[in-house]
């Protein structure tokens, strides 16, 4: 069987950056489980995996924006510090927020004085990455997991 729209692909993956540094991997893992054509996983990486099947192995290659998208300095805003109320903060602290692109998760970059410099890009964002990938499993999805556009049990989400 293929990957194909509505398919559901296991794979094992390990994802480095262009310097080469792994950032993350599925090594020692279960195997990552998505649901194919669903948005599930990066665009660049997910049309790769197109009419793979079990067993192939691949190297891929994903721009920035087929990936997490160009790095926008419009998303590096600074807020006042009342925001957070008497909260404690700290730079390099994670939230997540509602933005005018939708809900995000914001990183605390600076503070400086009166003012919390936050930038809601994804932490990946204007990086080229980098996938060695093997298809470990490809089935027909469930009517649930087709329902709620995404995989159930081992490797995808549980309710």
């Amino acid at each position: 069987m293929k990957i194909t729209d509505k398919k559901v692909a296991l794979i094992h993956y390990t994802l480095k950056n262009a310097g080469g540094e792994v950032l993350d991997s599925s090594e020692g893992h279960d195997p990552l489980a998505y649901l194919h054509g669903a948005g599930n996983i990066i665009a660049g990486l997910e049309s790769a995996l197109e009419e793979k099947a079990a067993g192939d192995k691949l190297e891929v290659s994903v721009e920035a924006a087929e990936a997490y998208g160009e790095y926008d300095e419009s998303l590096v805003q600074p807020i006042p510090r009342t925001q957070f109320g008497e909260h404690d903060v700290e730079v390099g602290m994670q939230f997540h927020a509602d933005t005018a692109v939708g809900p995000r998760v914001v990183t605390i970059t600076a503070i400086e004085g009166d003012e919390v410099v936050i930038d809601a890009n994804h932490q990946l964002a204007g990086e080229d990455l980098n996938f060695s990938v093997e298809v470990v499993e490809v089935r027909d999805a469930t009517e649930e997991e087709l329902e709620h556009g995404h995989v159930h049990g081992p490797g995808g989400h549980e309710h």
